[in-house]
């Protein structure tokens, strides 16, 4: 097998699809038939190796795919990158499809003040501290960024200005976790794929609290998030979760009219 990839890998392309959000490329870039195999280009969040560079040198910096094979682009900063979409559409026309992973804003900002905080970049303060100006008064600070990524209606609307909506598939945080396979497999359709992943190539890990993929019989361990997911949040106030979600509901409002889907968040 291996030399038979040897000898069929063509030139880097460019990425076919831009996968943005919750980290889902644990379940996309590991199918089990290895004919559909996405090999996934990731760039610094700076995006100085990707954007900024002539499309001859970005392309050098791609995998090599097989015939068949599509390119997948992992760089969740891109969604609430002003430059990115004009520049991404520049590049290939408007050809490429764009793949966002989403959840509730408010788990979704928890969850990245405690990725953040296992960094000990933040020192000690709360996460009720930095999301208010004013926790007497319950004044939300949208100017911090892990709130200010959760308004993806205002992102959204600058990639509908480059993108058409029917190159977009919008994917569900929670029900990555609840039903992986269905989700997937909205992604290999909407790819132009074969259904090749189901329900027999996950099974749950309760340590994580989150699915795992079952790689090819025989083939070893399956693969699961790494030790940088599915660390346990801290307590929030539960005042201050009431206020988030009033803060955001007109916002996922404003979403939910813009991809043409509820996605249930409080």
């Amino acid at each position: 097998m291996s030399s038979f990839i040897e000898e069929s890998l063509t030139e880097p392309r460019d990425s076919f699809g831009v996968l943005w959000g919750v980290s889902c490329h644990t379940f996309t870039q590991r199918p089990p038939d290895s004919s559909q195999i996405f090999p996934i280009a990731r760039f610094p969040p700076s995006l100085s190796l990707s954007l900024n560079l002539p499309p001859p040198q970005r392309r050098g910096l791609m995998p090599l795919t097989l015939d068949g094979q599509i390119t997948m682009e992992k760089t969740p900063s891109y969604f609430i990158t002003k430059e990115a979409p004009e520049r991404i559409r520049a590049m290939d026309g408007g050809r490429t499809r764009l793949i966002v992973v989403v959840r509730d804003p408010v788990t979704r900002a928890i969850s990245d003040y405690t990725q953040t905080l296992s960094k000990r970049t933040l020192g000690t303060a709360s996460f009720e501290a930095l999301a208010f100006r004013n926790r007497s008064s319950g004044l939300v600070e949208p100017q911090w960024s892990a709130l200010r990524i959760g308004l993806y209606a205002d992102h959204l609307a600058r990639w509908l200005r480059a993108f058409p909506r029917e190159r977009m598939l919008f994917v569900s945080g929670e029900r990555l976790v609840s039903d992986p396979a269905g989700e997937v497999g909205r992604a290999q359709r909407f790819l132009g794929l074969k259904t090749i992943v189901t329900d027999k190539h996950f099974y749950f890990n309760a340590t994580k609290g989150f699915p795992c993929l079952k790689k090819a019989e025989g083939s070893g361990r399956p693969h699961c998030l790494g030790k940088t997911k599915g660390r346990t949040h801290p307590s929030v106030d539960a005042r201050a979760l009431v206020r988030l979600r009033d803060f955001y509901r007109p916002f996922n409002l404003k979403f939910y009219q813009m991809v043409g889907e509820d996605f249930g968040w409080e």
